[in-house]
């Protein structure tokens, strides 16, 4: 059966199950990850809808627009939502997240682990250690950092996970994914607002952890094509290995930066400790010629609030690799009027010392 013919065929349990084993992987997790039909914000607002209820208070980190929208889904479900509002060049500090929960007294904690608008990734191992000692649920959406950085489900005691495919992993968008621990399972469980028979119902995807359980069948809405991408993405990263895939993210990290300051331009983070492997971010001004409206490669303009204040080098997935950052830094260079020799070789002399390693 040719490619072409296969995408009309429903996606058959053995790939429902070989995607969820991946995505169990991916997750370093023994529990199944729940498939959600469309893009990862599908999957962050059926958290916000499965969780939120009125008596539940829960502390929302806001690092970047998409925590705010969090916090704003889930005052909609009835929550008490109390925010912790960081400026979008920084992140959240341990401390800051430490002394909110003491505090406050949440019974929930929910933060985005990378920001890809801003560049900046939270100190996630730590801050869920800190929640997990006063026993909260926690809400963390990987969708930016997952491939570009380590998603430890059961280890760090995540209790929620969004994960998405279209950037560090090199997949589809139109497929998703949810982690969920069983501590998780019983939040939702537990709240008679939490959706069901519905888009946003979490419940109504679950997959039971009897995998021989004869009563389940493939949720009809997953997008075929989508899904046999996201198989391939993922096989793709076991190909690699998940290791060799953050470091290469990392080591496109570190090139751009050295590129950025052979150039003279200021990363949008004012902490080197929080730049994102994922993408980093320039600081510009209004008037700059580096406010550009279209995308040039992978150099695009800010987000939202975020335009004519900085500019994204999206090196993730497979432009996470010398040959993008080097075109990137080249961009760069154009844009400012300047010989980009001095950038190139700066980023060159990152990743010498990564093949040296």
């Amino acid at each position: 059966m040719s490619q072409q013919r296969q995408g009309f065929v429903p996606l058959t349990l053995s790939e429902h199950d070989r995607l969820t084993e991946l995505l169990a992987r991916l997750l370093s997790t023994k529990e199944a990850a729940v498939i959600i039909p469309g893009e990862a914000i599908l999957g962050i607002e059926a958290i916000a809808a499965g969780i939120s209820a009125p008596g539940r208070r829960i502390l929302n980190v806001v690092t970047g627009p998409y925590g705010d929208i969090f916090g704003q889904w889930l005052e909609r479900g009835g929550a008490e939502v109390i925010e912790i509002k960081v400026s979008f060049d920084e992140v959240a500090t341990v401390e800051t997240v430490a002394a909110a929960i003491e505090q406050y007294k949440p019974v929930a904690l929910s933060f985005v682990h990378a920001e890809s608008v801003t560049g900046g990734t939270n100190p996630t191992e730590e801050i869920l250690k800190a929640a997990r000692s006063a026993n909260l649920i926690t809400i963390v959406d990987s969708v930016s950092a997952i491939g570009a950085e380590p998603v430890l489900l059961d280890e760090w005691g995540i209790d929620f996970v969004t994960i998405g495919a279209q950037k560090a992993l090199a997949g589809p968008n139109g497929v998703s994914a949810v982690g969920i621990s069983p501590r998780g399972w019983d939040f939702i469980a537990s709240n008679e607002r939490a959706p069901r028979n519905s888009i946003l119902s979490l419940l109504d995807l679950r997959r039971s952890s009897d995998t021989k359980d004869s009563s389940f069948r493939v949720p009809a809405n997953i997008p075929v094509l989508e899904a046999r991408a996201l198989i391939e993405a993922l096989e793709r990263i076991e190909e690699e290995g998940l290791e060799a895939v953050h470091r290469r993210h990392r080591f496109a990290s570190s090139a751009t930066v050295a590129g950025l300051e052979a150039l003279g331009l200021e990363p949008w983070q004012v902490n080197e400790g929080n730049y994102a492997p994922l993408n980093t971010t320039v600081r510009i001004s209004k008037d700059s010629a580096l406010d550009i409206a279209q995308p040039i490669g992978i150099v695009a303009p800010g987000d939202g609030a975020m335009l004519h204040q900085l500019l994204r080098i999206n090196h993730y997935g497979t432009n996470a690799s010398r040959h993008s950052v080097e075109q990137a830094l080249t961009t760069l260079a154009e844009l400012t009027g300047q010989d980009p020799a001095a950038a190139i070789a700066a980023a060159r002399s990152i990743w010498e010392g990564a093949d040296e390693h």
